[in-house]
């Protein structure tokens, strides 16, 4: 019989490190497309706030989250959100075993679910890993093979709603010409929200974030993808480029849970109204 120290060792011994626990689907091999060992799709929540209070800052609501940087607009009966980004280059002799999501969305800001697809850009250890990605939150992330993605690529892509509890997601990488188009199904989803945003993804064994990567700086609509209609969003009496919400814009700034400090800060927006960027300032 094991002695109970031997036990507890045993099962420390067998117990997967935090990055190896199977939270997430793994791949989407529908193209018979490999990706490299080291990545594992992230789960990409809705946005975490943080207790500062909101400020207006420009006519725009400005709101602080732990997991999420960006633009949100804030309306009823989405119906589409539009996105487009260059892929950045993250440095990971700076930031090892760190993390960054950039995608469009629907629902999520005040809501339980989101619709999303976006890209990567990781450190495994301090070897840079991109990729594509779809998720159906709260179902788990998948990774999009048949779609690789690299630094400098022009990535463009749409969240539409079908009818009833259907969306469809798709996204292109008009470096490659690469597409990939998913169909599916989110029970309650609100409709209420539409965002284009830098995220720190989640997420540990027990639920935390994870620490972001350092990006630099990513852009972000039209005025740098040269994809003319991003970032722009439908929905019940509005349709346009993120400016044209008004009262309704939402900017969020990522920061640190526990001191507060600056992590992720968009831009302001372009003159159009469609475009900004998202600097890195700390893990």
């Amino acid at each position: 019989m094991l002695s109970k120290t031997a036990g507890i060792l045993l099962a420390l011994a067998v117990m997967p490190a935090p990055a190896q626990v199977p939270n997430y689907v793994a791949n989407d091999t529908s193209a018979g497309v490999a990706l490299p060992s080291t990545v594992v799709p992230r789960q990409h929540e809705p946005r975490r706030r943080y207790g500062t209070a909101p400020r207006v800052i420009d006519n725009v609501t400005v709101e602080d989250s732990t997991n999420w940087s960006g633009y949100a607009v804030e309306g009823t009966g989405f119906t589409q959100a539009l996105g487009s980004w260059v892929v950045p280059t993250v440095n990971c002799s700076t930031t090892p075993n760190t993390y960054s999501s950039f995608w469009v969305g629907i629902d999520g800001w005040t809501s339980s679910t989101v619709e999303q697809t976006g890209t990567d850009s990781d450190c495994s250890g301090r070897t840079p890993s991109y990729y594509a990605w779809y998720e159906f939150y709260p179902a788990a992330s998948v990774l999009i093979s048949s779609v690789p993605v690299s630094p400098g690529n022009v990535i463009s892509a749409s969240v539409k709603w079908n009818s009833g509890s259907s969306f469809t997601l798709t996204l292109t990488n008009h470096t490659t010409g690469k597409t990939f188009t998913k169909t599916g199904n989110v029970s309650g989803a609100q409709r209420t929200s539409a965002e284009w945003i830098a995220e720190a993804p989640c997420c540990t064994r027990r639920g935390g974030i994870l620490p972001l990567a350092d990006f630099g700086t990513v852009d972000l609509g039209q005025d740098y993808s040269g994809v003319s209609s991003t970032n722009d969003a439908t929905s019940t009496g509005v349709s346009g480029a993120i400016g044209a919400y008004g009262t309704n814009v939402f900017e969020s700034i990522m920061v640190n849970g526990s001191t507060g400090a600056n992590e992720a800060v968009p831009s302001s927006l372009s003159s159009d109204g469609s475009s900004f960027t998202v600097s890195w300032f700390s893990e």
